[in-house]
């Protein structure tokens, strides 16, 4: 046999490995989306059969359905006012996100950007902040709201608790260490020349920090404010704990509000777990891009 023979068998053979093994990681892929999307898709499919049908059958949810409609989410959305829920959930997280980013990329510039003596110093206290439990000052934090005033056009009741300033706050304050580090190792990939040019051209701080910085940060600013919007949409400990009102809290209370102490529909918890589910699926898929884009972009600087 030819050597010509021998190295056409040898890269046949390299194809047909390199074949097999994209084919087997394909198919771990879609095992593994299976696993992640199977709450979701469980979900979906009780939310859709109606609860006389569960009980009557002995296999329970996991029979074949004989019935499918959206029965279930026309009681939850008459019954539970979803439309308020949603409303709340978002007074609470469109400004929590906005505030967050807004006072970590000023704080990530002021770090990445300029030397003084203290930078690494709050760097390390803001980086420190997110390995607190917030469970830990649960009780102080309760006594501060109840105490606590605050003026009249942002609290109804003059306080702090259950309202959604206060609640906005304290997302802010636990989410901005986490984005000033992230935006902090971001912008020192970027080039010093840029800043520089732009101090010869007259530009202040603050000019540079608006029209030169932020705009070069949108990807990792995109991710982040995907995974802000999620952390705090997704939010049950401090609405829980900061609020007494059922009609000021987020949606993330409806599925609360359906567990009862001697009762529970688990075809209409289904329902608003779906339904609760649905705005950060669409955020995700809007933002996917931006979202991929933010965790790779730096990762091969120096």
């Amino acid at each position: 046999m030819s050597a010509w023979a021998v190295a056409g068998q040898g890269t046949t053979h390299n194809r047909a490995r390199r074949r097999l093994k994209r084919a087997g990681l394909h198919v771990f892929l879609i095992v593994l989306a299976f696993i992640f999307m199977w709450p979701l898709l469980y979900a979906l499919y009780t939310s859709l059969r109606p609860y006389g049908e569960i009980v009557a059958n002995p296999t329970g949810p996991f029979s074949l359905p004989a019935t499918l409609n959206l029965d279930n989410y026309f009681s939850v959305w008459n019954a539970q006012n979803m439309l308020g829920f949603y409303w709340n959930t978002a007074v609470i997280t469109i400004p929590a996100v906005i505030l967050t980013l807004w006072i970590s990329s000023m704080l990530a510039f002021t770090i990445s950007k300029f030397s003084w003596r203290f930078n690494l110093l709050v760097l390390m206290i803001f980086t420190a902040g997110n390995l607190l439990p917030p469970q830990v000052i649960i009780v102080p934090l309760r006594l501060v709201y109840l105490h606590l005033p605050l003026p009249a056009p942002l609290s109804d009741n003059g306080l702090m608790y259950d309202q959604f300033t206060g609640l906005i706050l304290i997302h802010t304050t636990f989410q901005t260490g986490f984005c000033t580090f992230v935006l902090s190792n971001y912008m020192k990939t970027l080039s010093k020349e840029l800043i520089e040019a732009a101090q010869i051209d007259g530009a202040g701080i603050f000019t540079i920090y608006r029209r030169v910085v932020l705009p070069l940060c949108t990807p990792a600013i995109a991710a982040l404010a995907t995974l802000l919007s999620v952390w705090i949409y997704n939010d049950f400990f401090w609405a829980l704990l900061l609020f007494k009102s059922g009609d000021k809290r987020p949606i993330t209370a409806a599925l609360n509000n359906l567990s009862g102490a001697f009762f529970t529909n688990p075809t209409q918890l289904a329902a608003v777990s779906v339904m609760a589910a649905v705005p950060t699926i669409v955020l995700y898929l809007i933002l996917q891009r931006f979202f991929v884009t933010g965790l790779t972009l730096g990762a091969t600087k120096s």
